[in-house]
């Protein structure tokens, strides 16, 4: 695995110093590290030459930009209004009880965060989830625990 600086200096080798590049080069930064630490997004702004503050933005902006570190698993319901008129309430309250966690937490053992996120592109399908990048839609309560619930034994393996 590539250091930080070697991992930052890549990635602007591959998308360029332009300013249009910066959403590509952190999402490959997110993509190798799991999330954006306070010295990559320095790295990021001095190989860019883009003001720390910039960079910082534009981090925190994105909800698939990570911070923090999180789960090996990241569970984002969809908060939009489409997904909360058809229950996206239950959902949450199922996926928080199962996991033993509150939205915005990370479970003890490290493997599944459960986040908010706006619109996942499934708002005629909803409420709707991704986990890590796998779309689920038209959840039930029960639906999402036995889905979470293939996640952990999958994990057990």
């Amino acid at each position: 695995m590539l250091n930080t600086s070697e991992l930052v200096k890549k990635l602007v080798e591959k998308y360029g110093k332009q300013r249009s590049s910066l959403l590509p080069v952190l999402q490959g930064v997110v993509e190798e590290q799991r999330y954006l630490s306070e010295d990559a997004l320095v790295e990021v702004a001095k190989q860019m030459d883009i003001p720390p503050a910039d960079v910082y933005g534009t981090a925190t902006f994105y909800s698939f930009l990570d911070t923090v570190p999180r789960g090996k698993n990241i569970i984002r319901v969809c908060k939009t209004i489409s997904c909360d008129l058809v229950g996206k309430d239950a959902i949450v309250k199922a996926l928080e009880k199962v996991l033993k966690i509150k939205v915005g937490e990370t479970t003890h053992d490290g493997q599944f965060s459960l986040l908010y996120t706006n619109c996942i592109g499934w708002c005629h399908k909803g409420p709707a989830m991704l986990i890590n990048d796998e779309p689920y839609t038209e959840l039930t309560p029960q639906k999402a625990i036995e889905i979470v619930e293939n996640y952990i034994e999958k994990s057990k393996n």
